[in-house]
C-alpha cells in the first residue's frame, strides 16, 4: 500500500482524515491491496464507506486491532441518493468525521467494503453499533431508495438490492440552514467550525492543528465537544433515521461480545 500512497491511516494522523482512498477496486489482503475482479460477493455483506473505512490504511488496523487477517474486497460503487455529510460528534481519534445523510439526487463515488462475519463484527465494534450510547447504528438501505451500482467502469453494471451504511446517533450538522453540510475534509472542516465558534476555541484552540491534539483520547473533552454542538443549534437529521432498526446480535452478528477499539 505504501507505494500506491495508501499507507498513512487518519486513526495516525487525524488531518489526513478521511485518508487516502484507492483510486479502483481491489483486495486488502494485509499490507498489499490487489486487484479484484469480483465485485459482487454473495456470501458476504455490503456496507457502505463515506468515511475512513474505504482507507485501506483505517481497515488494516481495524482488523489488526483483534487479529483479523483475512482480505476485504473494496469496491467502487456509483451511488445515488447518499451524500457525505459531517457527523455531529467530535471523536477520541482527533476528528470530526464523516456520515451519510439522505440527498436524492446526489451521485457520488463511494466504496463497498464486503465483510464476513468476523469483519463485520470488528466494523461495527469499532462505530460504537453494540453500545446503547454509541455513536453510529447500522442500518439497511435498500433500492430504490437508494441505488448502488458497480462495474460501470468496466461496462458490466450491476445494480445491488440494497446496502449497510452507518447512521450516526447525534445527527449530523447542518450548512446555516435545515440542511445537512457536506464533508470537506478534515482541515478544512475544522478550520471553518472554529472560526464559527468562540465556545469551541476554547475547548480545542484556534487551530486544526490543536483541536485534533487536545481531542485525541480525551473523552470527556469529546463529549463536551459534541454537546457543544447540540447547544450551538448546529445540528440537523440526517433524513436516514426512518430506515434504523434495532440490530439483532449474530444475523449477521454485531459482534457485542468484542471490547471497542478507540474511537
Amino acid at each position: 500500500m505504501e507505494a500506491l500512497g495508501l499507507a498513512e491511516a487518519p486513526r495516525d494522523h487525524p488531518l489526513l482524515y478521511p485518508g487516502v482512498w484507492p483510486r479502483e477496486s481491489g483486495l486488502l489482503d494485509g499490507d498489499r491491496l490487489l486487484p479484484l475482479d469480483v465485485l459482487v460477493h454473495t456470501d458476504r455483506v455490503p456496507v457502505l464507506a463515506v468515511g475512513s473505512n474505504a482507507s485501506p490504511a483505517q481497515l488494516r488496523h481495524k482488523m489488526a486491532e483483534f487479529g483479523i487477517t483475512s482480505p476485504i474486497p473494496m469496491v467502487r460503487a456509483r451511488v445515488t441518493g447518499i451524500d457525505v455529510g459531517v457527523s455531529a460528534h467530535v471523536s477520541r481519534l482527533g476528528y470530526v468525521s464523516a456520515s451519510p445523510f439522505d440527498a436524492p439526487d446526489v451521485v457520488r463515488e463511494l466504496f463497498l467494503t464486503w465483510l464476513d462475519a468476523e469483519q463485520l463484527a470488528v466494523i461495527d465494534a469499532s462505530e460504537g453499533v453494540p453500545l446503547p450510547n454509541g455513536n453510529y447504528r447500522r442500518v439497511w438501505l435498500p433500492a430504490p431508495e437508494v441505488r448502488i451500482e458497480v462495474g460501470a467502469q468496466a461496462g458490466a453494471r450491476m445494480l445491488l438490492p440494497g446496502v449497510y451504511v452507518y447512521v450516526n446517533r447525534h445527527g449530523v450538522l447542518h450548512n446555516g440552514t435545515d440542511a445537512p453540510r457536506t464533508h470537506p475534509g478534515q482541515r478544512a472542516l475544522l478550520t471553518e467550525l472554529l472560526v464559527g465558534s468562540a465556545r469551541l476555541r476554547e475547548l480545542f484552540g484556534v487551530t486544526p492543528e490543536e483541536f485534533c491534539a487536545r481531542a485525541r483520547a480525551d473523552r470527556a473533552l469529546c463529549e463536551r465537544g459534541t454537546r457543544l454542538f447540540k447547544e450551538e443549534k448546529l445540528v440537523t437529521v440526517s433524513g436516514l433515521e426512518r430506515f434504523v432498526r434495532v440490530q439483532q446480535t449474530g444475523s449477521p452478528g454485531i459482534g457485542a461480545s468484542l471490547s471497542p477499539p478507540l474511537m
